[in-house]
C-alpha cells in the first residue's frame, strides 16, 4: 500500500516512522499527590518530633509558649499512584531559637523538628531526601509564607507542597514563616 505525500509515492510504513520522529512528544508530567495522613502533638520546649517512614512535614501547628503543645502534620507523597520513599537524614546543628533560621538542602523536605528549652534554648531539624523508582524527586518554587505570630498559628502547605524550611524571631509573641516548594517529577 503507499499513499502519496507532496507529489509523490510514499510506502506507508516509512511515513509512519517519519510521522513518529515528528511527533515525538516531550517529557510527560507525572500525576502528583500529596496526602495529609499523620499528626501528632508534641510538647514544644522538649519532645523531638519525626513524621513516620516515608512522610514529610507538610504543617504544623502552636498555641501558647514553650510549656504548651505543637502539633506536626505529616504526609505521603505519591507519583502515578506509588509511593514516594523518604530517605531521613541526621539532625541538623542547633541554633537558637530566638534568631533561627533553616533551609533544607536542595530536593530535601523538612521530616523532623526538636526544640528544647525558650526563645533561647536550641532548634534543630531532619530533612529527608525524596525518591521514586529509584529516581529522585525535585522539590521548586519555592516560596516563603507570611509572618505568623508563634503562640497564635496554624500553617498548613498548599496544593502538592511540602515543608522545607522555617525561620523563628523572638520569643512565643515573635514571628514564624514556613519555606514551602512544590514536588514536582518530570518521566
Amino acid at each position: 500500500m503507499k499513499t502519496r505525500t507532496y507529489g509523490r509515492a510514499v510506502p506507508v510504513v516509512a511515513a509512519a516512522a517519519a510521522a513518529a520522529l515528528t511527533m515525538a512528544s516531550p517529557a510527560s508530567a507525572a500525576t502528583i499527590k500529596v496526602e495529609r495522613i499523620y499528626q501528632e502533638t508534641v510538647l514544644e520546649r522538649a519532645d523531638a518530633f519525626d513524621c513516620p517512614a516515608n512522610q514529610v512535614l507538610t504543617g504544623r501547628s502552636h498555641i501558647g509558649d514553650e510549656n504548651t503543645r505543637t502539633t506536626y502534620y505529616c504526609s505521603w507523597i505519591f507519583i502515578n499512584g506509588e509511593q514516594v520513599e523518604v530517605h531521613s537524614g541526621d539532625w541538623t546543628a542547633s541554633q537558637r531559637e530566638s534568631k533561627s533560621s533553616y533551609i533544607a538542602p536542595t530536593d530535601q523536605a523538612l521530616v523532623g523538628r526538636w526544640h528544647t528549652g525558650d526563645e533561647n534554648g536550641m532548634t534543630r531539624y531532619r530533612t529527608g531526601a525524596l525518591y521514586w523508582q529509584g529516581r529522585q524527586v525535585r522539590l521548586t518554587n519555592l516560596t516563603w509564607s507570611g509572618e505568623y505570630k508563634e503562640s497564635n498559628h496554624n500553617a498548613q502547605a498548599g496544593y502538592n507542597q511540602v515543608i522545607v524550611g522555617r525561620s523563628h524571631s523572638g520569643d512565643e509573641n515573635g514571628k514564624t514563616r514556613y519555606l514551602y516548594a512544590t514536588v514536582t517529577f518530570t518521566e
